[in-house]
């Protein structure tokens, strides 16, 4: 019977799953073919959300004033009050200066997943910044994930990452590089772009070849394009460079599980719920699991 595997339930927000200590059973060499009894999985309009920019941007972030450490810090404890109290804030800035308000402005927005409001933050903190070119490309790529994480939002976000590469300059950081590059990819698929999103996923890997993410994503998009020799070179890679990872051990589990490896894909899956109990996509993984049915028994012969 094929097993139609959903699309991960996963939250487009910036979310960190803490890592458990425990270790991922990784897939092992991949099949020369993809076997018939296993049924094609239905196409995905979105890559895997990204992790947060600060996970993945190493470079030097802006001096924060008081003021934004303030509002950061009330966003935390009460997101209503935050926006009031941000708002208020912004109304007494003038000039570069309000930079900053709108950008806490957006992260309350996103926090209560009012992506439209934090795009649109996100984008006005953009506009007011002072001639910084690497915190103006974080501001685009702010607003881009807010696009991304509402429908439709696909053409909003590579609009917004167009003016992220365009503030990065000829001769970006090479992890401001690998962000755009991710995020320009992520928005590509949501438009069905894929040869282009696939383009993009190697500029990425270029330009952060140490960056599991980068890896992750390839190895999902060249499974969606049917190409699992090489989704499984990729997700190797990207288990690699960080062996404990729910997302890696999701993804390698359907790769597995598409070129025959049930068992392989169970281990995987098992995996995730032991190193994310509890957690949305550990029940994926756990939904998972149960379309493949009981693990086969063993016969122990008779003496």
């Amino acid at each position: 019977m094929p097993i139609d595997l959903p699309r991960p339930a996963l939250s487009l927000a910036a979310l960190e799953t803490p890592a458990a200590p425990a270790a991922f059973l990784q897939v092992g060499p991949a099949p020369t073919a993809l076997p018939g009894s296993v049924g094609a999985r239905p196409a995905d309009t979105v890559l895997p959300p990204r992790r947060s920019p600060a996970a993945r941007d190493r470079s030097p972030a802006p001096v924060q004033s008081a003021k934004f450490s303030e509002c950061l810090a009330a966003a935390e404890a009460d997101g209503d009050v935050a926006m009031d109290g941000a708002q208020a804030w912004l109304a007494t800035l003038a000039g570069p200066a309000r930079a900053e308000a709108h950008e806490c402005i957006g992260v309350i927005a996103s926090r209560s997943e009012n992506w439209s409001d934090a795009e649109a933050a996100f984008l006005a903190a953009r506009s007011d910044a002072p001639a910084d070119g690497a915190y103006r490309a974080r501001m685009a790529l702010l607003a881009a994930n807010a696009a991304l994480a509402r429908d439709g939002g696909g053409a909003a976000a590579l609009t917004a990452i167009d003016l992220a590469r365009g503030d990065a300059g000829a001769n970006p950081a090479a992890a401001l590089a690998g962000s755009i590059a991710v995020d320009r990819a992520r928005a590509l698929v949501m438009l069905a772009r894929l040869p282009e999103a696939k383009v993009a996923l190697s500029e990425a890997r270029s330009a952060v070849p140490a960056d599991p993410t980068a890896w992750l994503l390839s190895a999902t998009l060249s499974r969606r394009m049917g190409e699992l020799g090489t989704a499984q070179a990729q997700i190797e890679r990207a288990a690699a460079l960080l062996p404990i990872d729910p997302e890696i051990g999701l993804e390698a589990g359907v790769i597995a599980v598409l070129s025959g490896r049930d068992e392989a894909a169970r281990r995987s899956w098992q995996s995730v719920i032991v190193a994310a109990p509890g957690t949305p996509i550990a029940a994926t993984a756990k939904g998972y699991i149960d379309q493949l049915g009981p693990a086969p028994t063993t016969s122990v012969p008779s003496r």
